[in-house]
């Protein structure tokens, strides 16, 4: 995106906010790139704020404000839209604040409080499901109407190739998708079909003066409601334990009742919510390969042992599901506590010497002296990616602000280039790691040493610790010269 698109679209979203508010907006802050290709701006006059969004697809756009206004109609807590605006690319939402449950679980832990406001959330859910999913118009959905039996083999399969086929363990690839096609048959089978949001995760959920909002339902289509449930109690961040999960289900049962949903046959729901439990287990953990392993994100990557540790304990609560002889086999296989330990690798650094020493460095001051003990390393050249430096907006910013993060993310060849050097020096590290040694050095220069090879240098130190659990030390060598507010010299 150029600097003048960015303008074009932060100026669409300060009029959608003067219209609104009847008043200018006089800050604008670009807030962190989510999963999506969708981009959030928080834009504030005094103590009145909104998120600005811009999304390029229309349809995922509409099918929001579709959802938006028939959730709100059933008195579902979500976030009021503004203003809309005319190529429907743009829109004004109500600012929900920065605490998701998730954040709330991180804090707190598993306290009685954490606990209701996921009671809550499931009360929410069951409205979403069984109260609008009463008269939502499926045609409404932008990418998928049904969650049926092609949308769960893509799930499968998802899981099957961007992870299970990435363990290099050895099993009957025949007979497993044999096994899968069986399986995709029997849950697209599954009744009854209600709305299902699709990621109803803790991370989803926003927590704003006592209440539980929901956010990204864009993804909403008919299908069974045990698999939303799976996913809010099942999440591998998360770690709910046992009984938190029991009681939970339960009071989205009892909810059911109170809401006067039609009778049900409660046995034959909690046999289809392990069934989809399972299944939400694959599918998170093929989104992680793919994320974490392909793409090498550090997040994704550091939730692949948890996710494991999901599947264990419930492959060993559940010894009949799947009832395939290949998949159970194989399911076993990747997730035992050895699979869990090459992810987490606690335990096996746990009397490791190896320290991953990172820093960045301007070639105009010149490049760092290697002190290791038996020298060694990496050095990178990021001079090849298009320099923030270059324009005024980012001139006095750093690697480390999200402004410049988010330009090299999406405008520069940036992540491209860093996929590279993340196999490199994984090279290293386990080679390293396998033979005692005690340092590996790796450095990043660029023009000025403050954006390109900064960025890349905190991007690479939260890769090593993610993947490897070691120590890391960065350091910018250039901190002292990096052009401030106050400084008219620009970077080259």
């Amino acid at each position: 995106m150029t600097n003048g698109k960015q303008a074009n679209i932060v100026a669409g979203l300060e009029k959608l906010f003067e219209e609104h508010f009847g008043k200018p907006a006089e800050h604008v802050e670009m807030l962190p790139v989510s999963g999506s290709d969708r981009r959030y701006y928080r834009l504030s006059n005094g103590k009145t704020t909104a998120i600005g969004t811009h999304n390029q697809n229309v349809a995922e756009n509409n099918t929001f404000f579709y959802f938006t206004e028939l959730f709100r109609k059933h008195e579902i807590n979500v976030a009021q839209v503004y203003g809309v605006s005319k190529d429907r690319k743009s829109y004004l939402q109500q600012d929900l604040g920065t605490t998701s449950l998730f954040d709330m679980l991180m804090a707190e832990g598993f306290t009685d409080n954490v606990r209701q406001y996921y009671h809550k959330s499931l009360a929410q859910l069951a409205r979403v499901q069984w109260i609008a999913g009463r008269e939502a118009d499926y045609k409404q959905c932008f990418a998928s109407n049904q969650f049926n039996e092609k949308a769960i083999m893509a799930d499968l399969l998802y899981f099957k190739y961007y992870f299970a086929d990435l363990q290099r363990i050895p099993y009957d690839k025949i007979a497993l998708i044999s096994e899968m096609e069986e399986l995709a048959k029997e849950l697209g089978r599954t009744q009854p079909q209600m709305l299902m949001y699709r990621d109803f995760q803790s991370r989803n959920i926003m927590v704003v003066e006592d209440q539980v909002y929901f956010i990204d339902f864009q993804g909403s289509m008919q299908g069974p409601p045990q698999y939303d449930i799976a996913s809010l109690l099942w999440q591998a961040r998360a770690q709910l334990p046992e009984a938190w999960k029991e009681d939970l289900l339960n009071g989205y049962i009892t909810t059911l009742n109170d809401l006067h949903v039609p009778r049900m046959d409660e046995i034959y729901f909690r046999r289809g919510f392990a069934q989809f439990v399972l299944l939400r287990l694959l599918q998170v953990l093929g989104a992680y390969g793919f994320r974490g392993m392909l793409q090498h994100k550090p997040h994704f990557l550091s939730s692949i042992g948890p996710a494991l540790k999901n599947l264990q304990t419930f492959l060993s609560n559940h010894p009949s599901i799947p009832a395939y002889p290949e998949m159970r086999h194989l399911l076993e296989k990747i997730s035992t506590t050895e699979m869990q330990e090459r992810y987490i690798r606690t335990h096996a650094n746990t009397e490791s010497k190896l320290v991953v020493n990172i820093s960045s460095f301007s070639y105009k001051v010149g490049m760092p002296k290697d002190k290791s003990i038996h020298g060694g390393g990496y050095v990178f050249d990021c001079r090849g990616i298009l320099n923030p430096g270059r324009y005024a907006a980012y001139k006095t910013l750093t690697g480390q602000d999200e402004k410049v993060k988010h330009f090299l993310e999406t405008e520069t060849t940036m992540l491209e280039f860093l996929d590279h050097v993340f196999a490199l020096v994984s090279m290293n590290v386990e080679d390293y790691l396998a033979r005692g040694f005690e340092q590996l050095t790796v450095a990043f220069g660029c023009t000025g040493g403050q954006h390109r090879s900064v960025y890349a240098a905190e991007q690479l130190g939260k890769y090593i610790t993610a993947r490897y659990n070691i120590p890391v030390t960065i350091t910018h060598l250039n901190e002292s010269r990096w052009v401030k507010e106050d400084r008219t010299v620009a970077e080259g």
